[in-house]
């Protein structure tokens, strides 16, 4: 997702996950507890929600933890901060073998793109920039398309310039993928779209507005 889910999108990705366990994972955004409390509160009655805090250090039963669930939820917040903790401790593994037992995965901004082959990231400074993600799927992702101007002047540079093709979503809009193939776009407002970005332009998306 291009942003943090709204009502609409978090329904649609809850009923994906086809089950309630659900496990929130803020690793990119400090692991505010607040915002951890204000998810439980959000959930309430909707999923079996369980958190994943790394600090001071993650379970002891962290895989059968993640495996148990039906849907990984990350955060928005520092992508490269995200995914050095995760390789540390082994999480960015457990994430591939989670994802191929069939767990849905899931998540906005850096929750967006930790999932590709390269992302486009203000992780290291205002200046956005292209970085290394997971490579679960296939070539580069850009949120925020509509939400910060510098987005997509900025992604479609790096494609023209070299970065793998990829996808950019505007904010309120979900891309969701079966295996590494992009089976849906959706929308939750009017107007928000998603694109195709290749080194010659961009190309939108076919997208399904929610009611």
């Amino acid at each position: 997702m291009g942003g943090a889910p709204d009502e609409t999108l978090l329904e649609y990705i809850l009923g994906l996950a086809g089950g309630r366990r659900l496990l929130y994972v803020p690793t990119a955004g400090i692991e505010d507890p607040t915002r951890t409390v204000w998810w439980y509160e959000r959930l309430h009655g909707r999923a079996e929600m369980t958190h994943l805090h790394f600090f001071p250090w993650p379970p002891s039963d962290l895989r059968d933890l993640v495996l148990a669930q039906d849907l990984v939820l990350v955060t928005g917040g520092n992508t490269a901060n995200a995914l050095a903790v995760w390789r540390v401790h082994g999480f960015d593994e457990i994430l591939r073998e989670a994802w191929q037992q069939g767990v849905v995965l899931a998540g906005w901004s850096a929750g967006m793109i930790c999932w590709f082959e390269h992302g486009v990231t203000d992780s290291f400074g205002p200046a956005l920039a292209p970085m290394e993600c997971l490579g679960f799927l296939p070539g580069s992702a850009c949120p925020h398309y509509d939400g910060e101007e510098r987005r997509r002047p900025v992604y479609t540079r790096l494609v023209a310039a070299g970065l793998p093709a990829g996808v950019a979503a505007d904010d309120d809009v979900a891309l969701h993928y079966v295996g590494t193939e992009l089976r849906e776009t959706v929308a939750s407002r009017e107007g928000a779209a998603a694109y195709r970005v290749e080194p010659d332009g961009e190309t939108a998306l076919e997208l399904r507005l929610l009611h």
